[in-house]
């Protein structure tokens, strides 16, 4: 039996911020950000996996200038092994699996992801060839913002995520990082009360 949903709202400074609940009190908890009220609805897919999500809605969105979902694009050695590794870890939903030339593209979260595999210039980017990264020197990551790091790892892991260290306490939050099937970094992190800066 799917989980009730709850649409309730909390006065914070001042602010009245609707947010939708899902799952049982005594679950871990996860954080889902989106802009306007309405397109939290955008979430619906994960409440079944997820179940214990709450889901804000800040009363000042931010002026957007396209409305255009915001996607990741990974180059990737197998669009299929990563697609599944997405979907299995994190409850990422498969939109296409991709065919030929075509991308793989999932729905994970709040973004939408395009997998595809690496290959040199074309006449858009004449100068670019793309490739998986080398693991060991990486330029930009994705950020899981939870509320519970401990129980996201342990979930995590037991769906077969593997990381690079337990969580830890770093600059006023607790985080971690894994890697993807390609050696891609995926930070975790939860805030603390601590103060830094």
């Amino acid at each position: 039996m799917e989980p009730p949903t709850f649409y309730r709202t909390i006065q914070i400074d001042g602010l009245s911020i609707f947010y939708r609940e899902a799952g049982p009190k005594d679950a871990s908890t996860i954080l889902l950000l989106h802009g306007l009220p309405s397109s939290s609805r955008m979430f619906e897919p994960l409440f079944t996996w997820l179940s214990d999500a709450i889901i804000w809605s800040h009363p000042r969105p931010v002026r957007r200038l396209c409305r255009a979902p915001c996607t990741t694009f990974l180059t990737v050695d197998d669009i299929e092994r990563s697609a599944r590794y997405y979907e299995k870890a994190f409850g990422a939903r498969i939109l296409s699996l991709g065919d030929g030339n075509a991308p793989g593209y999932l729905q994970l979260a709040n973004i939408w992801m395009i997998l595809n595999v690496g290959g040199g210039p074309t006449p858009d980017k004449p100068t670019v060839t793309l490739s998986v990264p080398d693991p060991n020197h990486i330029n930009s990551f994705m950020n899981f913002r939870v509320a519970d790091i401990h129980a996201c790892y342990e979930l995590w892991k037991s769906r077969g995520a593997e990381f690079i260290t337990e969580p830890m306490e770093k600059y006023g939050e607790i985080r971690c990082y894994m890697r993807d099937p390609d050696g891609y970094i995926i930070e975790v992190g939860q805030s603390t009360t601590l103060t830094y800066g």
